[in-house]
Parts: structure tokens; C-alpha cells; sequence
């Protein structure tokens, strides 16, 4: 059942209506909520309401949104950022579990003392996509191979209960045991070693001690460094039946999907990397659904990421061409709402600006002489899957 909200009171000065979608502009930058009545009310009110702003700067200079809160005496449970303006209903739990580590015997990546990846530094602004030759197209073949069992450990192991940091448990052991380093794991800092993104999280969720809940919807991130190779990939899973019952999740989810798997159709020599985005917006829409542009595709090899970028949107300015031997990913992340995304304070946890829904998939892609090869590709064994959009109830009609 659902709670009744209470209805939301005009803040205009002397105003006891109600209010509706009308919000001050510079409040809405700023993450503060404010609504007015009426065009008028917030012309007649603007002389008083805008000294907010200045008071709202002062403030955010002396208390920064990364006031840690107080830990649930019950629990030791607390939220790290009790005063940022969440765009949803999700937040963090805090304390995040010590970081995990990773035995010597096990190559890591040149970022995983001082997470730096200065060889990626090296080329960003460049356009210069690498093509892998026979020895390094089979590197990624097995990197990607292991990706993907180490995904589908994980995804078996979601059910509501279960937490995010768990998942990440699961993740890094699995890891090690495939004798490779898990490539999140302080990729410039990032404190876990996968991401695990839930309801309105478009990417990079920390996993942490919140239990998943029936209904929710995650991402799990998976990418694997294996004998000097990237092999990444990710899937959106349903957690419990509500999740599976609700019309709006599936629709997000199995857009997502949809999306990734007719830009794969694409990939060939000589397409442009500017082309799978005017595909996934034009079926996105279709679903009256967005697409995130602030993040995108990218060339995967040695490094985890470099070029070539693949924007997921339409009328993007992408530069290059495919041709055989380059290996890179799309992974279209598609949301119920806005295409707009806000970061939390925590620097990489990347939600809808308005609260709604978010899905995403990923394969890491190799480009062969007449088509394209899904170095990521599902099993038949491989948990979860497309399901139907649930039926539509029938309107209740009085008797």
C-alpha cells in the first residue's frame, strides 16, 4: 500500500496555498526545495526569498555535505552524508568493510598502489585506437571469459537480505581464485572492488552494508584484470518478485537491455562510433525512457579505459571508425526520468537527478574481419535474463 503524501504548501510570503511544479531556478541548482503557487507569488516573493541564497552559500562554505552523522547506537549503522540533498530514496550505510586485498602473486595494475592510472593519462585527448593482434585479441577472450563467470557467481547470489558489500565479498574472492585483480579496486581511489548500483543509481554505487530489498532493482559492475588484460561487463538484475511485478522497473530494465543489444547489431568495420547512440536514443524513447550522456563506451585493452569513446546519445560528435582488432565496450545506461545525473559527495556514486529509475548493461565488444565478437557474452547457465513486461491491471470500475 501505498503512503499518501501530504500536499506540498506555497512558500511565497503570506501564502497559504498549496503549491505546485514551480520551483525558483537557482534553488533547484543548488539542491534545495522550493515551491511556489503561481508565477506571481514567486515574482511578489522574489525581494525576501532570494537573501535564502545568500544565507545558502554562506552556509554550504562553513558545512560541507560530508557531515558524518551520528552511528545507530543499535547498529553502529550511519549515514556519512546526512545533509546532502539525495535526489531518491536511497542512501548510503555506512561503515564501508576494510578494504580487501590482493596477493602479490597476483599481477595488479599500475594504479593499485596510489590508484593512478598514468599510462590512461598518457592518452586522453588522443584519438589513437589500439588494434589488438591475434596473442592480445585471445588475452581478451580470457579475461572476458572469467568476467563473466565471476558476474554470474554474483548475480546467483542476489536476494533480498542480501547486502551490496557481500556482493563485493563475492566478487573479490571469486576474483582471486581466477588468479586476477579485481579492477575497480582503487581505480583512482574507488574503496571497493566492484559497483553495485541500486533503483535511481546510474553507475559507480559503493557497495555497503544497506541489505537489498524485494522490489529493488542493482547493476553489478565486474571487471577483471587477468595477465596484464581488462575484461569488464555488467548486468541489471531484478531482487525478489515486486521487482518483476513492477511495470516501470521492467520497462527501465528491459529497455536497457534492448538498447545494448541492438547497438551490438551495428558493430562491424567502418561503423562510426557516433552511430550506436542514434540507435539506443530513438529506441529509448520508444519506451518514453532517457539516456545518460555524461558517461559512455570506451576502448578496454591493457588499459581499462582509452579510446575510443562511444557516446550512448543521439547526434554525438564521436570520433573514429571501427575496424577488426579494436576492443571496446557500449554499455547504454537508460533512466525512467530526466537524462540529467547528480553525484553524491562520495565522489563516484552517480544518481538520477530526479530520484527515477535507472538500468544499464555492458559488454566489452572485439571487432572482427566481417562483424563483431561478444567477448562477454551470456551462458546458458548465466542468472537472470529478459523477462515480459508484466500485464497492465484492469481499471477498477465501481459497482
Amino acid at each position: 500500500m501505498t503512503a499518501e503524501v501530504a500536499p506540498r504548501k506555497c512558500i511565497g510570503v503570506d501564502c497559504d496555498k498549496n503549491a505546485g511544479t514551480l520551483q525558483c531556478p537557482t534553488c533547484l541548482k543548488a539542491g534545495t526545495d522550493s515551491f511556489f503557487c503561481s508565477q506571481d507569488c514567486f515574482k511578489k516573493s522574489w525581494g525576501e526569498h532570494k537573501t535564502i541564497h545568500k544565507k545558502s552559500n554562506i552556509l554550504s562554505n562553513l558545512f560541507t555535505p560530508k557531515v558524518v552523522s551520528e552511528p545507530d547506537p543499535a547498529t553502529g549503522l550511519y549515514n556519512p552524508f546526512p545533509s546532502f540533498m539525495y535526489p531518491g530514496n536511497l542512501r548510503p550505510v555506512y561503515p564501508l568493510s576494510p578494504r580487501r586485498t590482493v596477493p602479490k602473486t597476483i599481477p595488479h595494475p599500475e594504479y593499485a598502489k596510489d590508484g593512478i592510472a598514468r599510462s590512461e593519462q598518457k592518452f586522453v585527448g588522443r584519438n589513437n585506437i589500439k588494434i589488438l593482434n591475434k596473442e592480445e585479441q585471445e588475452g581478451m577472450r580470457k579475461v572476458c571469459r572469467l568476467a563473466r563467470e565471476v558476474l554470474d557467481i554474483a548475480a546467483a547470489e542476489l536476494k533480498p537480505g542480501v547486502t551490496t558489500d557481500y556482493i563485493d565479498e563475492v566478487v573479490h574472492k571469486a576474483c582471486l581464485e581466477r588468479d586476477s585483480y579485481p579492477s575497480p579496486l582503487n581505480y583512482y581511489n574507488f574503496p571497493k572492488s566492484v559497483c553495485t548500483s541500486i533503483n535511481e543509481i546510474i553507475c559507480h554505487g559503493i557497495p555497503d552494508q544497506r541489505p537489498l530489498e524485494d522490489g529493488d532493482i542493482v547493476n553489478i559492475d565486474v571487471t577483471l584484470y587477468h595477465n596484464g588484460f581488462h575484461g569488464d561487463l555488467n548486468e541489471t538484475y531484478y531482487v525478489g518478485d515486486k521487482a518483476k511485478a513492477n511495470p516501470d522497473a521492467v520497462r527501465v530494465v528491459e529497455t536497457s537491455r534492448e538498447c545494448l543489444d541492438m547497438s551490438i547489431d551495428l558493430v562491424k568495420p567502418g561503423m562510426l562510433f557516433r552511430d550506436p547512440g542514434n540507435v539506443i536514443e530513438k529506441h529509448a524513447k520508444s519506451r518514453d525512457c532517457s539516456v545518460v550522456k555524461s558517461y559512455c563506451g570506451h576502448g578496454i585493452n591493457q588499459m581499462f579505459h582509452c579510446a575510443p569513446n562511444v557516446p550512448h546519445y543521439a547526434k554525438n560528435k564521436a570520433v573514429g571508425t571501427a575496424k577488426p582488432g579494436m576492443v571496446f565496450t557500449i554499455e547504454p545506461m537508460i533512466n525512467l526520468g530526466t537524462h540529467r545525473d547528480r553525484t553524491w559527495p562520495d565522489d563516484w556514486t552517480s544518481s538520477t537527478a530526479d530520484g527515477a529509475l535507472s538500468a544499464q548493461f555492458e559488454h566489452t565488444l572485439l571487432v572482427t574481419e566481417d562483424g563483431v565478437e561478444i567477448l562477454t557474452a551470456r551462458l546458458p547457465t548465466s542468472p537472470g535474463g529478459p523477462i515480459p513486461m508484466p500485464a497492465a491491471e484492469a481499471p477498477k470500475t465501481e459497482a
